[in-house]
């Protein structure tokens, strides 16, 4: 009896035995997790058809900012789009802490939103206490605008550049005092930042906020400004007062023909007011994609670009990640500077 044979067709047999076995295993395997890829693809499809289905809530800073302003444009923009109304909270108070803590304690569902500058990212520099911690409590969806600062000076100042501005500073240190607003703001950050690059003593004089700061410098009461570019500029054209630079790390057509501060002699000097949206940490990855779909596209739109630019922002749409890093950053770079110079504000 020839048993090569007998176990030659014993182990084609049990090769057969064992594909089997191994597709039907794969079919189960495939068939087991075919509902939960097809729930996540139905979400993914239902939300963006059916939410909102009642009013959207947006949280931002107070009334006539820039935050306010920019929320204001994109709620409308979405109420086209999504048919339902969306509400601008304006909660300005406490620098933004209260605003911030709203959303972070707010259902993870897409409804309530926070729109706000680096206030809340900063915010943990400058005090001891915070009721929300901006990386754990809150999920990125998009950055939506940024703006620069601009270095102005008053007219009967000799300074008539970045480089006029340093060498003076340093001939006489102490004796230049720079206006800015409210404690953390960006144009005081701006200033602060420029100090510790420049290595030059110019001395903070504090206002309540921008706008009297500006009207001091109108008026020469203070030589030295770095406000937002928009509240400047009308005034640059009109000759009340003189532009030495831009705060932007490229030259930006908001303010054509005026050199960056990088540009003029202060290599890597960049300092800019950036505006994001966020939901509430936890919020499902599903819900954070699809908002931030419609947010980008709306924000891309030639219609809200131009509006934007009339108030002197760049209209800007971003991954949630990107907007991530870009919060991540600024709390490494600007909380350097904050700690360096001592900045507090109880």
């Amino acid at each position: 009896m020839d048993t090569r044979g007998a176990q030659g067709g014993d182990h084609a047999a049990m090769t057969h035995d064992l594909h089997v076995r191994i597709f039907r295993l794969t079919r189960c395997t495939f068939l087991w997790l075919l509902p939960p890829c097809l729930w996540l693809f139905s979400a993914g499809v239902v939300f963006g058809q059916s939410f909102p289905m009642r009013p959207v809530r947006m949280v931002t800073a107070e009334a006539g900012g820039g935050s306010d302003l920019v929320s204001r444009l994109l709620a409308q923009s979405l109420v086209g789009v999504w048919g339902q109304q969306v509400v601008v909270d304006n909660r300005g108070t406490a620098g933004g802490a209260i605003a911030a803590e709203i959303v972070a304690k707010a259902p993870q569902d897409g409804y309530t939103l926070l729109h706000y500058g680096s206030n809340i990212w900063l915010l943990p520099f400058l005090r001891k206490s915070l009721p929300y911690d901006p990386v754990r409590d809150l999920a990125p969806v998009s950055l939506t605008a940024r703006a620069p600062n601009i270095i102005v000076v008053h007219p009967a100042q000799p300074i008539k550049s970045v480089a006029e501005l340093i060498a003076f500073a340093k001939a006489k240190p102490g004796s230049l005092g720079y206006a800015s607003g409210g404690t953390g703001s960006t144009p005081h950050l701006a200033a602060e930042l420029f100090k510790a690059m420049a290595g030059v003593d110019i001395v903070r004089i504090p206002y309540r906020g921008g706008g009297p700061a500006l009207n001091d410098l109108l008026g020469g009461q203070v030589p030295l400004m770095f406000p937002v570019a928009a509240a400047a500029l009308p005034h640059v054209k009109s000759g009340r007062l003189r532009a030495l630079a831009v705060t932007s790390a490229q030259p930006t057509e908001l303010a054509p023909g005026i050199p960056t501060v990088a540009a003029s002699g202060l290599l890597g000097y960049e300092s800019v007011s950036i505006q994001g949206l966020f939901a509430p940490a936890g919020t499902s990855p599903v819900l954070i994609n699809a908002l931030n779909r419609q947010i980008v596209q709306n924000l891309q739109t030639p219609n809200l670009k131009e509006k934007f630019f009339a108030m002197g922002i760049e209209s800007v749409g971003s991954s949630p990640d990107a907007l991530a890093a870009t919060l991540k950053s600024e709390m490494v770079r600007l909380g350097k500077v904050i700690r360096d110079a001592g900045i507090h504000d109880e």
